[in-house]
């Protein structure tokens, strides 16, 4: 009797405090080393969220024979809270005290192994599961197929290919080890395989299907995943709605997804925020926008989305905004949303919001990882802050070859251009292979400082000693830094002779050159190569007028001036920043939109005004066209 109310007590228990007060209990009565009642004390420890493994591990080691049954609740238990070492060294010690495993053993066991454990465990494990005559257990197999599909889906695949495959389980997470491979493709034929061996799928088989879909951006997939909903095949749930909804998204079809969204009887955020990435997807950024602001809830996945679809489009400051109202919701962002905003900062020259950023991140403990180190890297270059980005980058723990990119380009577009070869040197000396990117940053960095002979080199390299072929932007690199050196005949040489079509950012390249060392005759070339790629772009006309006026061909001069008036072409004025106390001021040419523009302009013309007492006249030489016009 004493025993039955102690059993009864342990199953009703709901956390560790009282179930250590009825092991006491049991110790009083004289009643600890009941079976029964060790056997509850485990069965708590190892399966329950409240339980203990290290507390089952003391009750287990004072029973003098435990049974199979035990052994394999300690192995679950071990199994379950990732400690596959345990476990194994559990299955050891059982099987040296001469117990055999039963069919409940294997698949415990096999459980717990995680990618982090090796895999010559797990085909020590498979190896006994044959020995001890439990291969065709269906348990077994299925447990043995997810353990492989962590670690190689090949040899999943065999498992999987001799074992009855009689349900959707085994099929199910094979389908899985397949999309945690990002082997998409074999998933969705392994899905259409299923089909034909008439197993139908469950709700898991689809959501994994639908995954797929959005990944290879298979519409016709997500009709047919949608078809099994429609016929009443499958019973719909949020779950699948929602990566119905995401799929649909994630492949540009936007409508069939709002039909879908609409039709929802129950929605939650995760609804919400697939619509809105199918059209921040698309590019349509103001219905993004309209969308979200719609949302009954907004969490930091929407926010962060959000933040990050103005960046991309270069609507900094619309970000920046919209960051402030995300903190005024008392959302908290994570390390995806501070790279937004960083990136922002580094566009915009935040460099006061930039620091802000840095400092939370420390403070708030948010996960700095190699992207945000990235992203700080290339806020602090671009605002002109050399040291601190050395500083983030001598600190980062870890390192990839955008990290190295990053500081190079910086090098490089601040005037510091052997420190930025050197950067690169020591890149290959750390074993991290260039690719097209790192070397498309070493050689702007030779532009911006005029390194002709190292750029050629580094040129060279890319094929020679790294087998990449140049791509366009490597040879408008070039030909910038062969022009702004003077060597005008070679950069137009090398256009000549590339392998690929130049486009406009290579004219242009050459275009500039040209201005600077005012050579009408290929300015005029590279101008109507401009003006053929992109006959909309009025910053090559004001360039051109600029080159005949500095040369003094005033007829040119105006006559292509006619031309721009006759097309219509005008050039979109440029805009500045400044950052005055945590906020960015922007302008533009004539700009009045500013609430303070009054004073602004009655403060510039006292300033002007006083240059004219002091008998400053500004430099207008390469000003010849009112670019604003």
């Amino acid at each position: 009797m004493k025993a039955d109310h102690l059993l009864y007590r342990i199953s009703i228990c709901k956390s560790m405090d009282q179930l250590k007060q009825i092991h006491l209990q049991a110790f009083i009565k004289g009643v600890s080393l009941d079976p029964f009642i060790c056997s509850k004390l485990i069965v708590f420890c190892c399966t329950q969220d409240p339980g203990s493994v290290d507390y089952a591990r003391q009750v287990f080691d004072i029973i003098p024979e435990p049974k199979v049954f035990i052994w394999n609740m300690m192995i679950k238990g071990y199994s379950r809270t990732s400690r596959a070492e345990c476990a194994i060294s559990m299955y050891v010690q059982m099987l040296r005290r001469d117990m055999k495993p039963d069919n409940y053993t294997f698949p415990f066991l096999l459980k717990g192994f995680k990618k982090r454990v090796r895999l010559e465990f797990g085909k020590g494990i498979h190896c006994h599961v044959c020995k001890f005559g439990f291969g065709s257990n269906p348990a077994v197999e299925t447990s043995l197929i997810h353990m492989y599909s962590l670690r190689d889906t090949n040899d999943a695949r065999v498992v999987f290919d001799a074992c009855l495959k009689s349900n959707a389980i085994t099929w199910n997470i094979m389908i899985a080890g397949y999309n945690r491979s990002k082997l998409f493709d074999k998933s969705r034929k392994l899905f259409y395989e299923m089909e034909k061996s008439k197993i139908k799928p469950t709700c898991v088989t689809l959501v994994s299907m639908l995954s797929v879909c959005s990944k290879l951006k298979d519409s016709n997939g997500c009709k047919h995943v949608h078809g099994y909903i429609k016929d009443g095949r499958i019973e719909s749930n949020l779950v699948l709605n929602n990566a119905l909804v995401d799929a649909y998204a994630a492949c540009g079809e936007m409508d069939a997804a709002l039909v879908v969204f609409k039709n929802m009887k129950t929605r939650d955020v995760v609804s919400w925020t697939a619509i809105l990435s199918g059209f921040l997807n698309l590019g349509k950024l103001d219905l993004a926008r309209e969308f979200f602001d719609q949302m009954p809830v907004r969490d930091l996945v929407s926010w962060t989305a959000m933040i990050d679809g103005y960046i991309k489009q270069n609507r900094f400051k619309e970000g920046l905004m919209l960051f402030k109202n995300m903190q005024d919701a008392k959302v908290e962002p994570d390390e995806f949303t501070m790279v937004s905003i960083l990136t922002a900062c580094a566009n915009m020259g935040a460099l006061e919001l930039g620091e802000w950023v840095n400092v939370w991140i420390n403070k708030n403990k948010i996960k700095n990882d190699v992207f945000v180190g990235n992203a700080l890297i290339d806020m602090y270059f671009k605002c002109w802050e050399v040291s601190k980005a050395v500083d983030v980058f001598k600190k980062m723990p870890k390192r990839d070859k955008f990290t190295w990119t990053a500081i190079i380009v910086g090098y490089g577009i601040n005037g510091f251009g052997y420190a930025a070869v050197n950067m690169f040197n020591e890149m290959l000396n750390a074993s991290i292979k260039p690719d097209q990117v790192c070397y498309l940053g070493v050689l702007c960095a030779c532009t911006h400082t005029g390194m002709v002979d190292e750029g050629r080199k580094f040129f060279a390299d890319m094929s020679i000693h790294h087998g990449i072929e140049p791509e366009v932007e490597h040879y408008g690199c070039m030909v910038s830094l062969l022009g702004r050196a003077g060597l005008l005949a070679q950069a137009y040489d090398l256009i000549n002779t590339m392998p690929v079509r130049p486009n406009s950012v290579v004219w242009r390249a050459l275009l500039g050159a040209c201005g600077i060392h005012k050579d009408v005759d290929l300015a005029e070339i590279a101008a109507k190569k401009v003006v053929e790629l992109e006959p909309e772009n009025g910053g090559v006309y004001v360039l051109l007028c600029n080159i005949y006026a500095a040369c003094s061909r005033w007829d040119d001069l105006h006559e292509l001036r006619n031309i721009m008036m006759i097309r219509g072409v005008t050039k979109i004025p440029g805009s500045s920043c400044i950052e005055i106390y945590g906020t960015v001021n922007e302008f533009v040419a004539r700009d009045r939109s500013h609430l303070r523009s009054e004073e602004i302009y009655s403060t510039v013309e006292m300033i002007t005004e006083d240059l004219r007492v002091f008998g400053y006249a500004p430099e207008v030489s390469e000003t010849f066209l009112d670019i604003g016009e």
